[in-house]
């Protein structure tokens, strides 16, 4: 007996995938998995939506999944949700990077490796805290700007070679602890929605010369208590195997909401691929040279 595969599947049941620029449909969507899609969300403010690509997949009119895909930095963010034979069509014909940095439910790996090599996974929890539910933790944070810049990239480096770009820290909410000159605590944010009232707390690092002293807890209060003047609901991520991040953010009031998983995924070459790469790269060659 033939085995059907997922994409067979999806052919089957008649599912159209495509890109689309309708605001509106996806926030619909988003909203069936609010917590889970709070980035994706937040990311459909004027500020984030023109850097964002979306595919969905639709069955007999209705949208059945959807797959965003943020451009700009590599590997690129992906969020996939929704019905796995249609997250399967999406990043077969409309969603399709080379790599991706992927926050996805555990249910809808396999729709991805239809298409994907997909590395072991990061156990991730999604936490939440609102207005009411905050414990604010008054300390010495102070706010940071883009002169702040280099600073962060510096402390940031010890500790998992992020980098920041200048503007970034300008357009985002950063606070800082300092000792003399040098920083050693600081926390900020990755997403602003003042319109949709949605925002992420990141890039919480404390030096590891200064930990145990609750400093992680004093900036990402101070973050947190600054995004409660234009939104009424703040996230964070947090691996699921960190129990003293866990126990940080829980005693400023935020809670366990949802859990998924974020891996690294490559993209298999198809066959058509390995024919077309070589001669891709030799007229890029010759452009270039000529």
């Amino acid at each position: 007996m033939a085995t059907m595969t997922r994409d067979d599947a999806a052919g089957a049941r008649r599912l159209e995938a495509r890109s689309t620029r309708d605001r509106e449909l996806v926030r619909r969507f988003l909203r069936t998995d609010e917590v889970f899609a709070a980035y994706a969300l937040a990311d459909t403010d004027d500020l984030e939506f023109a850097r964002t690509r979306w595919g969905v997949a639709f069955e007999a009119g209705e949208p059945v999944a959807l797959v965003m895909e943020y451009r700009g930095v590599s590997p690129q963010p992906l969020v996939v949700m929704g019905d796995p034979a249609g997250i399967s069509a999406i990043v077969r014909d409309t969603i399709r990077p080379r790599i991706s940095y992927v926050s996805v439910r555990q249910s809808a790996v396999p729709a991805l490796r239809t298409r994907y090599r997909v590395d072991a996974p990061a156990p991730m929890v999604r936490m939440l805290v609102t207005r009411s539910e905050f414990r604010p933790l008054v300390g010495e944070a102070a706010r940071l700007d883009q002169a702040d810049a280099r600073h962060l990239n510096r402390l940031y480096q010890l500790g998992f070679n992020a980098y920041l770009p200048d503007e970034a820290v300008g357009a985002g909410i950063y606070y800082g602890v300092r000792r003399g000159t040098r920083l050693i605590a600081a926390a900020g944010t990755h997403v602003i929605s003042p319109q949709l009232g949605i925002a992420a707390v990141g890039n919480v690092y404390t030096h590891r010369e200064y930990r145990g002293q609750g400093l992680g807890k004093v900036v990402t209060s101070a973050v947190t208590a600054e995004l409660f003047r234009s939104c009424d609901t703040v996230v964070l991520n947090v691996r699921a195997d960190n129990p003293p991040a866990l126990a940080v953010y829980r005693a400023l009031g935020y809670r366990t909401a949802t859990e998924f998983e974020e891996r690294l995924i490559h993209r298999e070459a198809s066959l058509w691929d390995s024919i077309v790469g070589p001669v891709r790269a030799l007229v890029s060659d010759l452009r270039r040279n000529g």
